[in-house]
């Protein structure tokens, strides 16, 4: 039997498995409207995957082909892969935010080889290794992507502008800009009452931005043509708080499973946060490159037993906390420092 979960109102979830992923799959959530069924995310781009998203809809009395519309929380490919598939076989619109818009627009553009061209620069001046770069090099070397999903993703349809009720005839959903996890993320704040009559405002479907025991990752916001210096670990923190300020009675996330209590889990992610901060401060008495910062955090593992790709993730997310306490005034990036470094302040 396909995984489906029956949330009551309307909403309905599907969970489309994500390959070789610790994650397992993403929830896809369908939610009823007047025109027809809406999709909230869709999904990896895999066979294995699209067959379940299909047994799923299935299962709930519909098809790919009878979808009226896609919702994209962020361009992520374990949530925005298979938009391209679903407009294919229905027609249906999709929609996404604009900022996460032009990353799509610019990953479909880029030729693939710059993305193993801008992450083994980043690597490089984030003081990684040479054994770590090799990969890298090599890959670029073949003429390879390095694996790299999510290079021609589909483009949107419509723009979803923060604050705005959706187009959903017969339901009342609200954008809620959510930056941090990607600069466009969105969580959906769905205003009508919840169908059990659990305390709150109505249900949250929070994509990536608040999952019910696990952090996101926050790391930099990876973009070859854009050399602004950004803040994602503050746009999440900032976000965070907007979530908890809604008090939805549930949350409906893509990750996991449907939540109560968001404001006490905002104050832990917020906790979590300051005493990562915190503890980098601490191993901050000494410069230290991004990539020497990753190593000394605390993971779910030992940094030996990381594997190559995840260790990428880790020094973005060193990266996003450095400089998080760089704008706090709390620490500094080393003048003339080749590779960057930073110190406490």
């Amino acid at each position: 039997m396909p995984h489906v979960i029956a949330h009551g109102g309307g909403v309905w979830s599907i969970a489309v498995p994500i390959p070789d992923n610790p994650l397992g799959h993403t929830l896809v959530h369908l939610v009823d409207t007047g025109r027809g069924p809406v999709l909230i995310d869709t999904g990896w781009d895999d066979p294995a995957s699209w067959d379940a998203l299909n047994d799923g809809l299935a299962a709930l009395g519909t098809s790919a082909a009878a979808l009226h519309g896609v919702v994209v929380t962020h361009c992520h490919p374990d949530h925005h892969g298979l938009s391209g598939r679903v407009r294919e076989a229905s027609g249906a619109w999709i929609a996404m935010h604009a900022a996460d818009a032009a990353v799509v627009r610019r990953t479909r553009a880029a030729e693939p080889g710059l993305w193993l061209d801008y992450l083994t620069d980043k690597l490089e001046r984030a003081g990684a290794p040479e054994e770590h770069l090799a990969p890298l090099r090599a890959a670029r070397s073949a003429g390879r992507s390095g694996g790299l999903p999510g290079l021609r993703p589909a483009l949107p349809d419509r723009e979803i502008a923060p604050g705005e009720l959706l187009d959903l005839a017969g339901r009342r959903l609200r954008a809620v800009w959510t930056p941090g996890h990607t600069p466009g993320h969105v969580c959906l704040h769905l205003e009508e009452a919840h169908p059990a009559r659990l305390p709150g405002h109505g249900r949250l479907f929070s994509g990536d931005h608040l999952l019910p025991e696990i952090t996101p990752h926050i790391g930099l916001y990876e973009d070859p043509d854009d050399a602004a210096v950004t803040d994602p670990l503050g746009d999440y923190l900032e976000s965070l708080e907007r979530v908890a300020r809604l008090g939805p009675a549930e949350v409906l996330p893509a990750h996991q499973h449907a939540f109560t209590g968001a404001p006490a889990r905002v104050r832990e992610l917020l906790a979590h946060h300051e005493a990562r901060l915190t503890a980098l401060l601490g191993l901050l008495e000494r410069p230290l490159t991004p990539w020497q910062a990753a190593e000394r955090m605390d993971w779910n593992r030992p940094w030996e037993r990381i594997p190559h790709g995840s260790r990428n993730i880790a020094v973005s997310e060193a990266e996003a906390h450095l400089r998080r306490l760089v704008k706090l005034g709390r620490a500094e990036a080393v003048p003339g420092s080749g590779p960057a470094a930073y110190v406490a302040v």
